[in-house]
């Protein structure tokens, strides 16, 4: 499959009128209910959509469709080119914001379990975010409305309901969301076709083609006759891991490899981009903007180029870097987003270069260690794709001439960082550990509970401080990407473990985060500011076995 070269904002509308018009065509027409959940009589956007999740079948390779869920919009108001169709892809539609833009967006859930949205990395009201606890159930809709606040930047959207989030997304319910403002507009950056967004994500097919997760063939082989997938483990009511995957009938429908993989997170053996496998891309003697998201549920990856030429970054999480950085690999977690700078024009004409995950190890501490590639391993039916094999993820062949020039600017962004002295916790940073006791993942020794706060989960609006993750509880440890809602933060510090030695040089923390990797003995210490709006928030691994089964907690901003 070839990722289109020219991703315009014609080309995007021809995809929008091509694919997703006709999908939509037996969607029923709605108009927001005067009841509708999130809704506000006073918000009047510039831009407002309907996003719809619902089940499709999408042709990935030769022979039977594969059953997927899907995200479709539907314009109601505003610059229709801010809803752009990723091309021949079944993945959700590039939503394309402006800074200080009010938005609406109306989810309506065609699935047959509950759902939300959440805007990863996106600074919202706590009412907005995605929370599970505002999951809405089979044909109801939900009403997101915000103003965007964040810088320039590679977002993306996803679906965030307790115990359903790894599933969710697997089977297709995640997109992108480019946000761009006046700082970006004036640098001489690669555009429209020179500027190129790639998820990257690792699936399981069955003979049928159908997507294979935790042992289930399909969305509709994993729930009942209407086609609802069955819940990897909600409420674990007390059990721990172990008695809430047995409680949910894991070993009859997954077995023991479909129980493993929950707890050590679901890989898959091929690689899609962009949803699509054996993608290559076509470019020409130019510089280009790759925007890459690791969408994958817990795979991590160490990108490089095959032939050694260093990879160049000029954005992470949180938009652009200060200056570009170079880097012989990056290493890129679920739901991390990296922006390169790739310059083709000193490449001949027939070029062909691949974008690699290349072999790394310690992603797996003590008992981990000896399951992975161990005899555990071989009662994981997770990936015949192991965790830090390498791989190829996509060819970029080099087919076109052209004379246009575009210089790497050596500053690109002026980044406006919160001060360590105005921590109010500076000399005592909040401690969250990752633990495993009695087969359950927690925080502190916590697992998710919906409405639940601990004492040490609470700050105060206004206030900067110092939060730690530490990795390092012993034998039962993994590498765990940490998210924080509603914050971009900076990575202070990092005290590394002896696993991370082959990995630690591929870490770009010069510019804003959301997620950050933490790998087994490690201890990460970011820097935030809590503004704007108080209320209650997530932070979890992003890992999403490991957030479904209760590596999620919440934290509350007072007044």
């Amino acid at each position: 499959m070839a990722i289109h070269e020219a991703i315009t904002r014609r080309d995007f509308m021809n995809g929008v009128g091509m694919g997703t018009a006709a999908l939509l065509a037996g969607v029923p027409q709605t108009q927001a209910a005067p009841g509708m959940q999130g809704a506000s009589d006073a918000f009047e956007p510039d831009l407002a959509l309907e996003l719809i999740a619902r089940p499709r079948n999408a042709s990935l390779r030769p022979g039977r469709t594969t059953s997927v869920w899907s995200y479709q919009s539907r314009m109601l108001k505003g610059d229709p080119t801010s809803v752009q169709a990723l091309p021949d892809s079944y993945l959700g539609p590039i939503l394309r914001l402006r800074r200080g833009q009010k938005v609406r967006i109306d989810f309506i859930n065609r699935l047959d379990q509950p759902s939300t949205v959440h805007w990863h990395g996106l600074h919202v009201p706590d009412t907005m975010d995605g929370h599970p606890r505002f999951a809405i159930g089979p044909g109801e809709r939900y009403r997101y409305e915000f103003e965007v606040r964040n810088r320039a930047g590679t977002y993306w959207y996803h679906p965030h309901p307790h115990g359903h989030t790894g599933e969710q997304v697997y089977f297709g319910l995640a997109g992108l969301l480019l946000v761009s403002d006046g700082e970006e507009q004036t640098l001489p950056l690669p555009r429209g076709q020179y500027d190129v967004p790639i998820v990257i994500q690792d699936r399981s097919f069955d003979d049928d083609n159908q997507f294979r997760y935790l042992g289930d063939t399909g969305p509709t082989a994993r729930g009942n006759a209407s086609g609802a997938p069955s819940a990897p483990g909600n409420a674990m009511g007390g059990r721990g891991m172990m008695g809430g995957m047995m409680s949910r009938g894991a070993m009859m429908s997954g077995g023991m490899g479909g129980m493993m993989a929950r707890m050590m997170g679901f890989l898959g053996d091929t690689i899609l981009v962009n949803g699509r496998p054996d993608a290559s891309i076509e470019v020409a003697t130019h510089p280009y903007r790759l925007r890459i998201l690791n969408g994958s549920n817990s795979r991590i990856y160490k990108l490089a180029w095959q032939d050694g030429r260093p990879l160049t970054v000029i954005g992470t999480d949180g938009g652009l870097l200060e200056r570009p950085v170079h880097k012989d690999y990056v290493m890129l977690a679920p739901a991390e987003r990296v922006e390169l700078w790739a310059d083709f024009s000193k490449d001949d004409l027939g070029t062909q270069l691949t974008l690699m995950s290349l072999a790394f190890e310690g992603s797996m501490g003590g008992m981990m260690g000896m399951m992975d590639g161990g005899p555990m391993a071989a009662m994981m039916d997770n990936s015949s794709l192991a965790a830090g094999a390498q791989f190829p993820i996509f060819k970029v062949n080099v087919a076109r001439k052209t004379n246009a020039k575009l210089e790497l600017p050596n500053r690109l962004s002026a980044i406006s960082w919160p001060r360590l002295q105005d921590a109010v916790n500076r000399a005592k940073p909040r401690t969250f550990r990752i633990t495993m006791a009695q087969m359950q993942w927690g925080f502190n020794g916590r697992s998710f509970e919906m409405m639940a706060v601990a004492p040490n989960e609470v700050v105060k609006l206004g206030t900067t401080e110092v939060w730690e993750f530490a990795n390092d509880s012993g034998m039962m440890t993994m590498a765990h990407p940490i998210h924080v809602h509603d914050q971009q933060f900076q990575v202070l510090e990092r005290r590394h473990g002896a696993a991370s030695g082959g990995v630690r040089d591929g870490y770009v923390d010069q510019g804003w985060k959301d997620t950050v990797l933490v790998m087994p003995g490690d201890r990460v210490k970011l820097l935030m500011r809590f503004a704007d709006y108080p209320g209650l928030y997530l932070y979890h691994c992003h890992m999403l076995e490991h957030e479904d089964l209760g590596l999620m907690r919440n934290y509350r901003i007072e007044t």
